[in-house]
């Protein structure tokens, strides 16, 4: 088989099951094409496993396996025990939730979310789109499905030379697909919802919220489609106000809350920018949630992000009542823990606030991190006690 050959010294991170390989650790290139599937060896001829290679990219490989076994066989078995793991996870109280996360569950460049009976893919790659065909052949075996839908607009794709595409791939799709959460109802509109449909990764801290929620008054900024707000009114919330500058979202935020009993009231369904409506509106609260998009979608944004950030936490804490709770997330890859640690004491201090971390975020089950590749590890946040 074409082989891929690395510089002395440069395959250490293949040998500690790392699934990438950079361009810098690569000695020689047989000729291929791109997305091609190759053998890769150490300098001195040693075989180390099956990876798919990508000249556009700096990070030219990306391993599926570390030993003999074919890459496909290899795709086959990790998606098979991606499936089984999540049976251990949930039961029917929950049928919404990350079937595969990527390098997490060894498959590089591939996204799986579950909406009941319907698939949602995203496929970063050059290499995991072409292997689509035998993903969605294992899928088909492993978990039979109503419909495959696929959502890959994503920035990776751009580097690897793929256009961005949506559409359908297997059955028919729903306009609506109706989920349950911890036994929470909640609609789910795929085609037009943002990412695959919901905020899985987040499913622990909106428990969190549903444990904190009695009696407190809530403020749910980049409300989405509203998973903090029902779980907040579920835990007995005195008033869950919610903000999002996107009208749909909001509108079926609405509906998510009829679905589990209580009446939206339009006065705390709020459709502002989060920035302009911290500093504006007075109320205070005892729960702010602070869940933004990314601010940092490359390395180079991380400056400009963490002023963001900083601005955010800092406005926030202003309409925090003393004795109560924030809620302060970043998903941004590039802002790491610490780093985000460091935005909010700065936050703190210019607000002249009083804080303490009482809890760091709690990892989904279904977002399994690979011990071997913690670059996938993106999302932080704290909750913390302001005085």
């Amino acid at each position: 088989m074409k082989t891929v050959t690395l510089k002395p010294g440069k395959d250490k991170a293949v040998r500690n099951r790392h699934h990438w390989i950079f361009s810098g650790a690569v000695a020689s290139l047989p000729d291929f094409e791109d997305g091609e599937i190759l053998a890769v060896q150490s300098r001195a001829g040693e075989f180390l496993g099956y990876g798919y290679f990508n000249r556009r990219c700096s990070i030219l490989g990306r391993m599926l396996s570390f030993d003999r076994t074919p890459a496909e066989e290899a795709v086959r078995d990790n998606i098979a025990k991606a499936v089984a793991l999540r049976r251990t996870l949930f039961d029917a109280n929950t049928n919404a939730f990350r079937l595969v996360n990527a390098e997490g569950d060894g498959l590089p460049g591939l996204i799986v979310d579950r909406y009941d009976d319907v698939l949602v893919v995203q496929v970063a790659t050059l290499g995991m789109e072409r292997l689509k065909p035998f993903v969605l052949e294992v899928l088909s075996q492993t978990t039979p499905s109503r419909a495959v839908y696929e959502k890959s607009n994503l920035p990776a794709r751009h580097e690897e030379g793929l256009p961005d595409f949506e559409g359908l791939l297997a059955g028919e799709l729903p306009p609506e697909v109706r989920v349950v959460e911890t036994g929470f109802p909640f609609c789910v509109d795929v085609i037009r919802s943002q990412k695959t449909g919901l905020f899985l990764d987040q499913r622990e801290m909106r428990r969190l919220v549903l444990s904190l929620a009695a009696g407190r008054r809530i403020l749910n900024c980049f409300a989405y489609t509203g998973g903090f707000t029902v779980y907040g009114l579920r835990g007995g919330a005195a008033r869950v106000v919610s903000v999002d500058a996107s009208e749909p979202a909001l509108n079926m935020a609405g509906r998510n809350v009829s679905l589990n009993g209580f009446e939206p009231r339009a006065e705390d369904f709020i459709k502002a920018d989060v920035f302009g409506f911290l500093r504006k509106h007075d109320e205070v609260y005892n729960l702010v949630i602070l869940d933004p998009p990314a601010f940092a979608k490359k390395k180079t944004d991380v400056r400009q992000a963490c002023r963001a950030y900083k601005d955010l936490n800092r406005v926030a804490l202003a309409r925090v009542a003393a004795g109560g709770l924030v809620l302060t997330f970043s998903c941004s890859h590039f802002v790491d823990e610490p780093l985000f640690q460091t935005v909010v004491f700065q936050a703190a201090l210019e607000a002249g606030r009083r804080v303490r971390i009482l809890q760091r975020h709690h990892q989904a089950f279904d977002h399994p991190l690979n011990i071997f590749h913690p670059e996938s590890d993106y999302l932080k946040g704290f909750l913390l006690y302001v005085d």
